[in-house]
């Protein structure tokens, strides 16, 4: 496992995504800084013109007005184009920074290990690739323009504010430091059920993604009802925490309504007092009223982007709790590329167990496994068969012991180069999305139509694909739901025929089938096995009667290893399981007093 450690501040740990385009961000901010600009200097060329109309009427002529006018014209244009590239460019930083934070997420989830996909679910994992990372999007646009402008308005006003009138500034801004402790209260709340409401649009995603990839389970039993009660009662816990959120969100918009119309009061009330004993001139009133209408405004705009904050720190959160997740497989310092030689593998004293529950699943194995034998594991469900199997490419790490090819630590070989050369069949065959070809390519990317072809022929599967609509331009639908399960398993051994690795492992990949489509597969299975070295899980015991050697495997370890012949002339536990498993009712119950198949 890797060392965790201390982590800096979310929004300090996703700054190099901006640094990356700070071109792009730093012109952003001056183009803020621009529009701002304009905004200051409205009230101060409207204070102008009404000062003159005051106190010099006749200095306010035509061209006057028409140089003012020219100004603020100028201005506004000003505004307008740094407006455009604020909206066009600034909002593409954003998408690129979402793309960026997007990739680094999906390429750490395939360092992950199994251990981390058997404990999170797949809706929870898309919910943050997908919905939290949309609100990154204008958080990272929108973030450093906001507070950027806001500072800006807020630090002008204030300034320009003094200049008019202090006291009366002093007395407006006094409202300002409960009117923040006010917005850090509710903005602590919309943070937190924001929290809450990703978590449950993450379960909500999760839920759905199982009925729908169930959807025959589902309707075989008319349990469609059940379903739809589950989705509803997710939903409507949903609504409850939008209902709460919005309740927070309207209370934060109500205290700063009031504050709004309390500074507004200040000004009117207080301003008319100092007008009426000469401590403020008609013209600064007015620019003051501006201003202070300037400063409520950017306050009201910071209120508004608070929301769009709490979400994009949200997105970001549940960002970096993925990319947090410990890589616990991974290439070791100086790792080499494994030479792989003949396929010997040796188990040493290996042993086991999940994290979760600490229960020892593997204790102490050893075994030997020569170049090119067949090596059947046996025994009765929660033996760790399986998980024996996952050790050798490492999906898991081991807890104690070690494993090795040709002499090689498998701890101490590249991951790459280790799983290259160790090929899989499993009972439970996925299908990718997409055509015949491009799933049996898969093993080997690259290949060319031609080795694709005759790998499918070594797998038995050529006859069946050419007789498809499209043959091998078939198209196999979400997890081939199109093709029988006979059919995806030969796809599957195509597949790692197409690989060619010196190491299979065969896990149940026939249990599932039917009599006639199990004979088929076999005979691929066998064609596979023959000359490498194969590990075989199997139910079906019929199926391995011909493995070089047999192991029983239970929850006490290795506690028969043999020929099929000699196990059951032992009459021990692989003598029960071949008595029970059989489905040849030819030799159901028929073995001598020596084990031996009565003809």
């Amino acid at each position: 496992m890797e060392k965790t450690e201390k982590k800096p501040g979310q929004l300090r740990r996703v700054l190099p995504y901006f640094l990356r385009y700070k071109g792009i961000l730093l012109f952003d901010l001056f183009c803020a800084s621009m529009t701002t600009v304009c905004e200051l200097a409205l009230p101060m060329l409207i204070r102008r013109v009404t000062n003159l109309a005051i106190n010099d009427l006749a200095s306010l002529t035509l061209a006057f007005v028409l140089k003012i006018g020219g100004l603020y014209l100028f201005l506004r244009m000003v505004d307008v184009a740094a407006n455009f590239f604020m909206a066009n460019t600034g909002h593409v930083m954003g998408a690129k920074i979402e793309t960026n934070m997007r990739s680094d997420l999906f390429n750490h989830l395939q360092k992950l290990s199994f251990n981390y996909f058997d404990n999170t679910k797949v809706g929870q994992i898309m919910s943050r690739i997908t919905t939290d990372l949309f609100d990154v999007t204008e958080f990272a646009h929108h973030g450093p323009e906001e507070i950027f402008i806001s500072t800006i308005k807020l630090v002008g006003s204030f300034i320009i504010l003094c200049g008019v009138n202090l006291p009366l500034t002093l007395i407006v801004f006094s409202v300002v430091p409960v009117m923040v402790v006010v917005a850090i209260f509710f903005n602590l709340k919309l943070r937190e059920q924001n929290r809450k409401q990703r978590v449950q649009i993450g379960e909500i995603n999760a839920q759905v993604e199982d009925s729908l990839l169930g959807v025959r389970v589902v309707k075989s039993f008319a349990n469609e009802a059940i379903e739809v009660d589950k989705f509803e009662k997710g939903n409507k816990l949903f609504l409850g925490l939008k209902r709460k959120y919005y309740l927070y969100m309207g209370g934060m918009d109500a205290s700063n309504r009031i504050f709004d119309g309390l500074m507004n009061l200040l000004v009117l009330v207080v301003g008319s007092i100092f007008l009426m004993h000469g401590s403020i001139r008609p013209e600064d009133l007015v620019a003051y009223i501006m201003y202070v209408g300037t400063l409520i405004a950017s306050i009201r705009q910071l209120v508004q982007f608070a929301e769009q904050f709490q979400r994009g720190m949200t997105g970001i959160e549940r960002f970096l709790q993925i990319m947090d997740a410990d890589v616990d497989i991974f290439d070791e310092p100086g790792a080499k590329p494994l030479e792989l030689k003949a396929g010997d593998v040796t188990f040493e004293n290996v042993s086991f167990s999940y994290n979760d529950d600490g229960k020892q699943v593997l204790s102490h194995i050893n075994m030997h496994v020569r170049p090119g034998e067949n090596v059947a594991l046996v025994g009765p469900s929660g033996g760790g068969k399986t998980t024996l199997c996952n050790l050798i490419p490492r999906f898991y790490d081991l807890s104690g012991g070690r494993i090795l090819i040709d002499g090689q630590n498998i701890h101490d070989v590249t991951l790459k180069s280790l799983r290259s050369q160790i090929g899989f069949v499993q009972q439970d065959v996925y299908l990718f999305s997409g055509t015949v070809f491009q799933n049996i390519e898969y093993g080997r990317p690259g290949a060319s139509r031609e080795e694709v072809i005759a790998a499918a022929k070594q797998a038995g599967a050529h006859e069946f694909i050419e007789a498809l609509k499209n043959g091998y331009d078939t198209y196999v639908g979400e997890r081939g739901v199109k093709l029988s399960g006979g059919q995806k398993q030969r796809i599957s051994i195509a597949r790692a025929f197409l690989k060619n690795p010196p190491i299979m492992i065969l896990d149940e990949a026939t249990s599932a089938l039917d009599n006639e489509s199990e004979k088929i597969v076999q005979a691929s299975l066998e064609k596979l096995a023959k000359g490498r070295t194969t590990f075989t899980i199997a139910h079906r015991l019929t199926t391995i009667k011909n493995a070089t050697v047999i192991l029983v495997l239970t929850e006490n370890g290795i506690e028969e290893r043999g020929t099929h012949e000699e196990l059951m002339a032992r009459r021990g536990i692989y003598y029960h399981l071949y008595e029970s498993y059989s489905d040849d009712p030819a030799l159901a119950g028929h073995i001598d007093e020596n084990g031996s198949e009565i003809a």
